[in-house]
């Protein structure tokens, strides 16, 4: 358990470069039709949780607060519909059809004035997208990238557990995103914690039809929020293998099916669907070329050395494992030592959902 100056001085660290700025009329019809085109052709799409996360161990280590000692958390407590894909990885777009989306001008001098930068690339761009859904997320980090140590090579669990450390910002990778939400539920929004998790959150406030933010949303504890019929934000046979899909019968529809079984049907206007864009900025030159070439790096055994080492100095036993990416009581010790508890408020238009208040 940390002791309140552990807990102040962890929560100064998760603070976004600068506080987010909010957007409007982000894209133009025609770039969210083909947007959506993409979704439905390319489909079926899987639950977040399934495509990240192979225990709970590594899911709680992403969010804030941990479990009562004892308790062991299962993934099934944070099963939520929430779908994802990626329309561009790797600086990339996958799909030529949404290139102009990718490769975004604007978007790319609003990230270099976010960190009063030189230079920008963009670096990925995917969609979280789900009907009537429960949040059972008390706040989360998006995973932050660190030279040599980036999402693309490494655990979702392990990059959040070194951005809340604090242990590498020397190496941290700067990045801005362009979130945006195509919402017409009027009491759905995203919580954020610009000043650190155990100060006063702020909220954008619903609706939230194509209206966004421009973040750092990797040293910000954020969170979406519930959306639709509460009777409808769990449906009845929701599974890890549940998958969402247009429907082939309406163009206006899209279904959740878990096997050959439909669980859900929504029409379009009752989603909750997420755009998020995603830029490396470099301050300089210099920056640019160190983050490039490779001579500064971060290895995986520096980092568990480093991580090992700290845990120790503040007299925390734990254990040096055979397999730090994958070991549960490893990664369960490490959190452990770098959380500081749930965010000390909420706004109260947006609790915790009452399904997280039941898991818990």
């Amino acid at each position: 358990m940390l002791d309140q100056a552990a807990r102040e001085h962890l929560s100064n660290v998760l603070r976004p470069a600068a506080p987010p700025r909010e957007l409007d009329g982000v894209y133009t019809p025609d770039q969210l039709a083909r947007l959506l085109d993409v979704v439905r052709s390319e489909g079926p799409w899987k639950l977040i949780i399934a495509q990240h996360f192979a225990s709970a161990e590594e899911l709680v280590a992403t969010l804030s607060g941990g479990f009562p000692e004892g308790f062991t958390p299962t993934l099934d407590m944070f099963l939520t519909p929430t779908f994802r894909g990626f329309y561009a990885n790797y600086s990339a777009c996958l799909y030529p059809e949404i290139s102009d989306c990718f490769y975004n001008d604007k978007f790319l001098e609003l990230a270099k004035g976010y960190w009063g930068a030189q230079y920008a690339k963009p670096q990925m761009m995917l969609f979280n997208v789900n009907g009537p859904c429960a949040n059972t997320d008390p706040g989360h980090l998006d995973s932050p990238s660190f030279r040599g140590i980036r999402y693309e090579n490494s655990p979702t669990w392990l990059c959040s557990v070194m951005g809340k450390s604090g242990l590498f910002t020397d190496y941290l990778i700067k990045m801005a995103q362009v979130i945006t939400w195509f919402s017409h539920d009027g009491a759905s929004g995203f919580t954020y914690w610009p000043n650190g998790p155990l100060k006063a959150p702020a909220r954008l406030q619903p609706p939230i039809y194509n209206r966004g933010v421009l973040v750092q949303n990797e040293m910000m504890m954020h969170r979406g929020e519930a959306n639709g019929p509460l009777d409808q934000q769990r449906p009845a046979g929701l599974g890890f293998d549940t998958l969402f899909s247009g429907d082939p019968a309406s163009k206006d529809h899209w279904l959740l099916k878990t096997g050959d079984q439909v669980i859900a049907r929504h029409h379009t206007d009752e989603l909750r669907f997420l755009v998020h864009w995603s830029a490396e900025v470099f301050e300089d030159f210099a920056e640019l070329k160190k983050n490039m070439d490779g001579s500064d790096d971060l290895t995986h055994d520096q980092v568990f050395d480093t991580l090992i080492r700290d845990v120790r100095s503040r007299g925390i036993a734990i254990e040096t494992p055979t397999d730090p990416m994958r070991d549960p009581v490893f990664i369960r010790a490490l959190n452990a030592a770098y959380d500081i508890g749930t965010p000390s408020q909420y706004p109260a238009e947006a609790p915790v959902s009452p399904f997280a208040l039941q898991a818990a």
